[in-house]
């Protein structure tokens, strides 16, 4: 199979929500997630996408910052691939893409955060040389 590895372009990022969707379980409405792209595409986000011929299957957002520890860094974030797909080395083209892009812009590291509850995540970040760091928090205001 022939994919494409390429960043979305910023009036084109609606159509990845159907997938961040069902990586949240749908939790998250169609319009909440809408407008929260449009604000993120204007912050130092982007987001990476994998199409089969015009069938988009795979999406990573991309924040791009300076960190104290890890100095320039790149945050996967919302990872998914379609469940179709899965199985097939398809995540680990898709993180080589990522580094080399990555690295292309200057960037010198990766960082991510995976649901507790996605246990396959763990063992495939942990394949593709992650380490946990530390404990990612969240207390709604």
């Amino acid at each position: 199979m022939a994919f494409t590895f390429k960043i979305i372009e910023k009036e084109n990022i609606k159509f990845v929500i159907p997938l961040v969707q069902k990586l949240n379980g749908h939790k998250i409405t169609y319009e909440v997630l809408e407008q929260r792209f449009s604000e993120m595409i204007t912050q130092n986000y982007e987001c990476a996408v994998i199409y089969d011929g015009d069938k988009l299957i795979g999406v990573s957002g991309l924040w791009f910052c300076t960190r104290h520890y890890s100095g320039k860094s790149v945050e996967a974030d919302h990872v998914y691939i379609d469940e179709t797909y899965r199985g097939q080395g398809l995540g680990k083209r898709f993180f080589e893409w990522i580094y080399n892009y990555a690295k292309e812009k200057g960037y010198e590291t990766v960082e991510l955060n995976t649901y507790v509850s996605n246990p396959a995540s763990h063992k495939f970040y942990y394949n593709e040389g992650f380490s946990i760091l530390g404990f990612h928090f969240l207390k709604k205001l």
